[in-house]
């Protein structure tokens, strides 16, 4: 029987959306089941500000009743701005048919020319902003937070589909079994003796909602020039970074000033997938005894980002904050850290990364079609 592909309505086909990605990878051992609550109020348009400056259309797909695969099409209106024409793709997730695939890549792209698109990239659930790209290379362990996983025939369905790669992502294993590279290390010291003027510091958990203010002005900043980047509106910003407050640690996450201004920072986060995977999408029953026993559990980390802004480029900003981080990691007895994702073209943090000895261990691809 054929497949067919039916637009929903958000939130109220919210569960169903994500019923169909919990049938489908059932059984997976390295799939980490999203928080259901979590994602609920992220496919909500009246909780997540996304959608008030994106028009998204979800859709699943059905064959003989029964539901086969998942996808969305989405203008991003500050994207479209700057690049006229191009719509995103994402929560394409299918069972292993070429047909399923096909007609649900066929309902997205054509919500998206339908509204004047003429190029679709992807995936992105639903920006680079949110977890997005599809990994290509380094299926034999989990995914760390906020990354995706899928499995390794999803490649071949989207090349069967037409898609060519439009740019490719790296993450990077540091392994956290021995000091700080001397390297690294003394660019850090030597930097710091010499420039009085900078001073590194811990987040203050305690005025959260301040230091969010100083991270989005970093952000919007630092980022403006890389590929794929959307600009983070105040409402947006603060959205995230209110979903992110649980997993924030202070060891892991420093600013750095110069002369008391505003100059960078790093966040690094601990693993909570590790956390976050026996729970199985939910807090109840027992997901709760994982949630509150998590400090026990998590050994590794992920670099999720580090930023600097344009004045304070020329300044090795990053030494002294890696350092801080490392060392702190390895007082906690953290095994490793994953930094990710890092643009294959982003040469400058690329060697910072394998100055500090990180291997790349998995590649990501962002995808993209004419329409």
């Amino acid at each position: 029987m054929t497949v067919e592909v039916r637009p929903i309505s958000l939130p109220a086909d919210a569960t169903a959306f994500m019923d169909v990605w919990f049938k489908l990878y059932k059984g997976d051992p390295h799939w980490v089941p999203p928080l259901r609550f979590e994602r609920k109020q992220f496919l909500d348009p009246a909780q997540n500000p996304y959608f008030s400056v994106a028009h998204v259309q979800c859709f699943i797909a059905w064959r003989n009743g029964e539901a086969v695969g998942t996808i969305s099409a989405q203008i991003d209106n500050a994207y479209v701005a700057g690049h006229p024409g191009e719509g995103f793709f994402g929560f394409f997730e299918f069972a292993d048919d070429r047909e399923v695939s096909r007609a649900l890549f066929g309902a997205a792209t054509a919500w998206l020319r339908e509204r004047g698109m003429t190029r679709a990239l992807g995936p992105f659930n639903f920006n680079s902003n949110h977890e997005c790209t599809l990994l290509i290379d380094g299926f034999d362990s989990d995914p760390l937070v906020m990354m995706v996983w899928n499995p390794p025939w999803y490649v071949q369905h989207y090349e069967a589909l037409g898609l060519t790669k439009e740019k490719d992502m790296y993450a990077y294993w540091m392994a956290n079994d021995g000091p700080i590279p001397d390297r690294v290390g003394a660019i850090a010291e030597r930097f710091e003796k010499k420039h009085p003027e900078i001073t590194i510091r811990p987040v203050n958990l305690k005025k959260y909602d301040e230091e969010v203010k100083l991270c989005h002005l970093i952000y919007n900043e630092a980022w403006a020039e890389n590929w794929g980047f959307v600009k983070f509106t105040d409402e947006e910003f603060l959205k995230v970074a209110k979903g992110l407050k649980d997993m924030v640690d202070p060891r892991y996450c420093y600013f750095a000033f110069v002369n008391d201004e505003i100059a960078g920072f790093s966040l690094t986060l601990p693993d909570f997938n590790q956390v976050v995977k026996p729970m199985n999408g939910s807090l109840f029953p027992f997901g709760w005894i994982h949630w509150f026993t998590k400090p026990s559990k998590v050994d590794q980390l992920r670099v999720f980002t580090l930023g600097i802004r344009k004045k304070f480029q020329h300044l090795p900003l990053g030494a002294p904050l890696y350092k801080r981080t490392w060392e702190a990691g390895q007082k906690a007895g953290v095994k490793g850290a994953e930094a990710s994702w890092v643009l294959e073209d982003n040469h400058r943090m690329r060697g910072a990364i394998e100055k500090m000895g990180g291997k790349i261990y998995k590649t990501y691809r962002i995808y993209g079609a004419n329409l």
